[in-house]
């Protein structure tokens, strides 16, 4: 239980933009004995909370920023590029250093939540499964 919950929590903060490694979390999990069922739940549940936890960090900014990036010819091109093309970079969110930021620019930009977990969520735990079954 207990390797489970350090599982959990090491996903979680290696979701933030803490430089952390929730693949090795998982590897280590599973080479101490996690059963790989509680593994891919322990690690996909922590990271799926983090990049929520992302997600609304951005969502809340939204007010500051949008102001900010209204008042620049960049910053309003960035925001355009990001409504644009937001849902289609989401498929690199799984990517160690890149990804986690973008979750929180998926709140930033205020994309639907919805699609947001769909795509981000998926691919995270997709991910997991993978380094599951190669193991």
């Amino acid at each position: 239980m207990l390797l489970a919950l350090s599982l959990f929590f090491a996903s979680f903060l290696a979701a933030t933009i803490l430089p952390l490694s929730s693949e090795a979390a998982l590897v280590g999990a599973l080479h101490e004995g996690l059963p790989p069922s509680i593994a891919l739940f322990a690690a996909s549940s922590g990271n799926l909370m983090a990049i929520i936890l992302n997600y609304f960090l951005g969502y809340f900014l939204y007010e500051k920023m949008h102001a900010k990036l209204q008042t620049s010819k960049t910053g309003k091109k960035a925001y355009e590029w990001g409504h644009k093309y937001g849902y289609y970079a989401l498929l690199l969110s799984w990517l160690p250093i890149i990804g986690d930021p973008l979750t929180i620019v998926a709140g930033l930009l205020r994309l639907n939540f919805w699609y947001f977990l769909l795509i981000a969520g998926s691919l995270r735990v997709l991910r997991y499964y993978l380094i599951i079954i190669s193991f």
